[in-house]
């Protein structure tokens, strides 16, 4: 319990004194309850028989010391104080749900951007090793299950107990035998609890990890509908997402099922311990049988009370068991993306204004004995890598397949970084700030991530719609050579692409991605096997539009195809991650 607290306060930092003043609420409706509750068996002792003002010694004291003028108008006054403060408990019961579902739903969303805030700040290598899938279950799935199945129920099972303590402690000063005979029905519903609290966890790890495929199988099978559809597999993935389903459903609906059942015994045995204890106080205390009728309704409304509070605590707590889960993955992943993304992350997502700056590119880029090594591999990716880089220039990396270029690019990215060597630019390192790096660093890769939006949109990616220059946009666009491409479009700039760029060719979807790169004005331009799943008239299109760029920009090409980098003024072979050649294209490409 202790450590169930401890982890659900970590995820709700900052939120302890919210916290609290709810609890406060709750003490303040629970004492309502006993007052209200409690006033009901004088209410009644009263009205079947106004001679017991003198008998009750509290009842006598306030008649006499407020100067009644009679006794009906002190029953009345008791009935309305009565009716008033059960108004006055609605109210705030009202009030204090109100302020549970604002408060928790509030957290959903808080949740759902701290955890995208940190998958944005998490380390390349974080996602190289992670599914997309199992991050949009974390965002979306696992923070709704945290606010809906552990959040809501947590502070509910709060407010009941507090209703269920205040109650009893009044039902022990009204009749405590009756209160022990409540006290072992309620201990049953306990005891049901515990003995399937075991199998509400599995079947919470169940719902959670059968939600999560789902999330992936329709991400793969929809992802590649292409593929899909040519294949014929679409029997796949349907058996596949059914069996998933089915198992989703098994674990929830034998879980909610079961959350319920404490309520199904406790109303019976209540019901019958009301009658058992009428005959057994006529039975024996027959002398005193018109104090029944105030002890029934105390503890008649009680029950009416304690019933639903003590059925909603412990279906509450079964939830809570259910949903652990979630509490589990949602602190194990702040957990680590908060030590993944300690200082160094954090620098790199706030202070991009500040660091266009610190650096400068006048000069040159140099690679010093670059040695970079991924996580748990046994064997370094890049060993001493040495590389210089002229503004204006244009580099080309070739090598076979494995041999360290993309690796190399991801370094230079500033996505990876290395373990021995630097990178400097006129000097300077870049990993004193590498968002200013980043900042000069415009990336072309070779399948192009096109949102289902606008080409202005895909160009000025990032950018706010009242804020997209767009002088600045149909440069770009003229750069990259799409100008004509726009022109036939029927809504221009304002044409929707579709998902992943559907609506475009190969070709068309390289060149958004070069105007996207000259739209953030960036010096440098990385083209990553831009051309490689182009045809030839289209790559040749595509590298025409690159050419036109040498001398302005800055370029680093890995190429697929040998004519891409001809122009070149430099060109770096790799293998097994070291530098095997470098020199001109006559010197390294044509001297093979």
């Amino acid at each position: 319990m202790i450590k169930f607290l401890s982890k659900f306060l970590y995820v709700l930092r900052g939120k302890q004194k919210k916290l609290l003043v709810m609890i406060f609420l709750f003490l303040c409706i629970s004492l309502l309850e006993v007052i209200g509750t409690g006033a009901i068996g004088p209410f009644i002792s009263l009205a079947t028989n106004l001679e017991n003002i003198e008998q009750n010694y509290w009842l006598n004291w306030v008649y006499s010391n407020l100067k009644f003028t009679s006794k009906n108008q002190y029953l009345l006054t008791v009935g309305f104080l009565v009716i008033i403060i059960f108004y006055v408990k609605s109210f705030l019961s009202f009030k204090a749900q109100k302020l549970i579902f604002k408060f928790s739903f509030g957290q959903q969303g808080e949740l759902s951007l701290k955890l995208m805030r940190l998958y944005l700040a998490a380390p390349y290598t974080f996602h190289i090793n992670r599914n997309s899938a199992t991050l949009i279950q974390n965002i979306i799935n696992e923070t709704s299950k945290f606010v809906n199945g552990l959040m809501i129920p947590l502070l509910v099972s709060i407010s009941n107990a507090a209703v269920i303590m205040a109650l009893i402690a009044l039902l022990i000063f009204t009749n405590a035998m009756a209160t022990l005979m409540i006290a072992l029905i309620l201990l049953i519903g306990l005891l049901l609890f515990h003995n399937f609290k075991d199998r509400l966890g599995y079947w919470g790890k169940e719902g959670s990890e059968s939600s999560a495929e789902m999330i992936r199988l329709v991400n793969h099978g929809l992802g590649g509908i292409k593929e899909t559809r040519v294949i014929g597999c679409e029997s796949y993935f349907e058996e596949k997402l059914q069996k998933q389903a089915q198992r989703f459903g098994d674990s929830v609906s034998l879980a909610v099922s079961f959350s319920n059942l404490p309520r199904y015994v406790i109303e019976p045995f209540l019901i019958t311990f009301i009658i058992i204890f009428t005959f057994l106080f006529l039975a024996f205390d027959k002398d005193n049988y018109q104090n029944l009728s105030s002890i029934l309704g105390v503890f008649a409304l009680a029950s009416i009370r304690l019933l639903p509070a003590t059925s909603n605590l412990l279906s509450s707590v079964n939830t809570i068991k259910y949903n652990t889960i979630s509490l589990e993955k949602i602190y194990l992943e702040f957990k680590d993306l908060e030590q993944a993304s300690e200082n160094k992350f954090t620098t790199i997502i706030d202070s991009k204004t500040e660091s266009k700056l610190a650096i400068s590119f006048e000069n040159i880029v140099s690679l010093n004995s670059v040695v970079y090594c991924y996580p748990n591999a046994s064997k370094n990716a890049l060993e001493g890598i040495d590389i210089e880089i002229k503004k204006g220039n244009s580099i080309g990396l070739i090598g076979k397949s494995g041999s360290g270029k993309t690796t190399l690019v991801d370094v230079i990215l500033g996505l990876l970084t290395p373990q021995h060597g630097d990178i400097k630019v006129d000097g300077v390192s870049i990993y004193d700030d590498l968002r200013a790096w980043q900042n000069l660093i415009g990336y072309v890769p070779q399948s192009i991530f096109l949102i289902d939006d606008t080409i202005e949109k895909n160009i000025a990616f990032g950018v706010a719609d009242d804020a997209i220059d767009h002088e600045r946009l149909y440069n770009a666009i003229e750069s990259a050579q799409l100008t004509e491409l726009i022109k036939q479009l029927p809504d221009g700039i304002k044409t929707v692409v579709g998902e992943r760029g559907v609506l475009l060719s190969g070709g068309q979807r390289q060149r958004v991605g070069i105007a996207r790169a000259l739209y953030h004005e960036r010096e440098i331009l990385v083209f990553d096997e831009a051309t490689a799943a182009l045809d030839n008239e289209t790559e040749a299109l595509v590298t025409e539009s690159i050419r036109a760029l040498s001398g302005i920009k800055t370029m680093i090409i890995i190429a697929h195809r040998l004519s891409t980098i001809e122009h070149c003024d430099r060109i770096y072979m790799l293998q097994n991650g070291r530098v095997l050649k470098s020199g001109s294209y006559q010197e390294v490409v044509m001297s093979k």
